[in-house]
């Protein structure tokens, strides 16, 4: 008689609701225990349980960010298992698309799965067909339940109930309602007539911050937090739900008449920004836009002001000052123009170094199979790095954000951390004409 396999079953639970989870017995207790049972009840087909167990309290099956079920692939990758074992199907999954994923995963590792009241098994084509039926009506119950809850928000919003989400500044909850705190209240009406008599947000975050003023959260202002509070229309008594405002069943904080004055100014300052920003588009664009950052982790952001004369300066500001005042920051403004001279002279270097199509060949070919020979990536490389000047800027920015992952900018210079495991695809961008990247780099004289 040849001897039985062995066979490792992991022991998967969930449950969505976090309630009664603190009982002697719980939910998670039975999915487990039953899972148990049904390996032991396999014993004479060689199952065997798993060292460890995966369990998601208070985790929805609508999603696949569960750290129980990531730690599960993750063991499944390694081959520490060969069954997945779970109390019913939609303890797994509620999605048919995840689970489709997670089925490519299982299949990939000769994984198989296993309901201990469904009693379906991966293993075979009529188990996978009742594991999809019973999966569609699981997602079906999910997006059913979602739609009653939405439902049920929407109604309660029209007649003015508070209906949760984050409470704001100048009020309290009691009673699922909202009750106006006093001296949050003053604050509020302090930030509104404030931006009435000076138009500026920048100078209510540094009055607000000097003083210690902290949020709700117990953090500093910023300018965004100040734009939200000037457009939050709790303020006047109203309850918004998907772009319609309707009465509140709570005490308006903000007289409309200084609703009306701040909201003047706001749809000035806008009409102001639209016109500049139209003046700059695409005439400004910059190369190194979300992926330059100062050597303390700070966004920078690209700016651009028009002097009166016409000429445009580009800067990177750091993201304190954009949106905190600049006192905020000790770094300075950062020349785009030099900035990004800089980076491309580096990235330039990269392209015309043989060594690195050398380091990297065979990430490169195995993208490219059908280049087989490295001095064709090389003569590529190069000559992209020699046609550079004649590219146009949406070509540039596209380059440098496929291969440059990050820039650092320091006081002495700037440190650029390249995408090495995009070469392959950068090659196969470059040789391709259905891409935005293509280059006819062998055909230009």
């Amino acid at each position: 008689m040849s001897e039985i396999k062995r066979k490792r079953c992991a022991v998967y639970c969930r449950v969505s609701s976090d309630e009664r989870l603190d009982q002697s017995f719980n939910s998670i207790d039975a999915q487990r225990e039953a899972g148990m049972s049904f390996v032991e009840s396999q014993k004479d087909e060689g199952w065997e349980l798993a060292p460890d167990f995966y369990e998601d309290p208070g985790f929805s099956g609508g999603n696949m960010e569960r750290p129980g079920l990531k730690r599960l692939l993750k063991d499944i990758q390694a081959g520490k298992i060969d069954i997945v074992v779970v109390y019913k199907i939609d303890r797994l999954s509620r999605s048919l698309a995840d689970f489709s994923k997670m089925v490519e995963v299982f299949d990939h590792y000769n994984v198989s799965f296993s309901s201990v009241t469904q009693q379906i098994n991966s293993a075979t084509s009529m188990g996978r067909l009742m594991l999809n039926v019973l999966l569609s009506f699981a997602q079906f119950e999910r997006e059913v339940s979602g739609e009653r809850i939405r439902d049920k928000i929407a109604a309660s919003k029209r007649k003015g109930m508070w209906m949760g989400g984050p409470v704001p500044l100048g009020y309290i909850v009691k009673d699922r309602l909202l009750l106006i705190e006093p001296q949050e209240g003053e604050l509020v009406q302090r930030i509104f007539e404030q931006f009435i008599d000076n138009k500026s947000t920048t100078q209510i975050v540094k009055d607000l911050n000097q003083q210690g003023i902290q949020t709700k959260k117990q953090k500093s202002f910023c300018k965004q937090g100040i734009y939200k509070i000037l457009h939050n229309r709790a303020y006047i008594g109203e309850i918004t739900h998907k772009g319609e405002s309707f009465p509140a069943q709570h005490e308006r904080l903000i007289s409309q008449n200084l609703w009306d004055e701040a909201h003047a100014i706001l749809a000035s300052d806008k009409r102001l920004r639209n016109r500049k920003t139209w003046e700059r588009k695409d005439k400004h664009d910059f190369l190194l836009r979300n992926i330059a950052y100062t050597e303390d982790g700070d966004l920078l952001i690209p700016t651009a002001t028009k002097k009166p004369n016409g000429k445009v300066y580009r800067y990177y500001v750091i993201n304190k000052k954009l949106h905190m005042g600049a006192e905020t920051s000790q770094s300075w403004n950062f020349n785009a123009d030099q900035l990004e001279t800089g980076v491309m002279e580096k990235l330039l270097e990269y392209l015309r170094s043989d060594h690195m199509v050398d380091k990297y060949w065979e990430q490169i070919q195995k993208i490219n199979p059908g280049i087989d020979e490295p001095q064709a990536v090389m003569l590529l490389f190069r000559r992209t790095a020699e046609l550079w000047n004649q590219f146009f800027p949406v070509m540039k920015i596209a380059i440098i954000q496929s291969l440059v992952k990050r820039v650092t900018v320091r006081h002495n210079g700037a440190e650029v951390l390249m995408r090495y495991e995009a070469l392959g695809d950068f090659v196969k961008a470059i040789t391709s004409k259905d891409s935005r990247l293509h280059i006819e780099v062998l055909e230009v004289a």
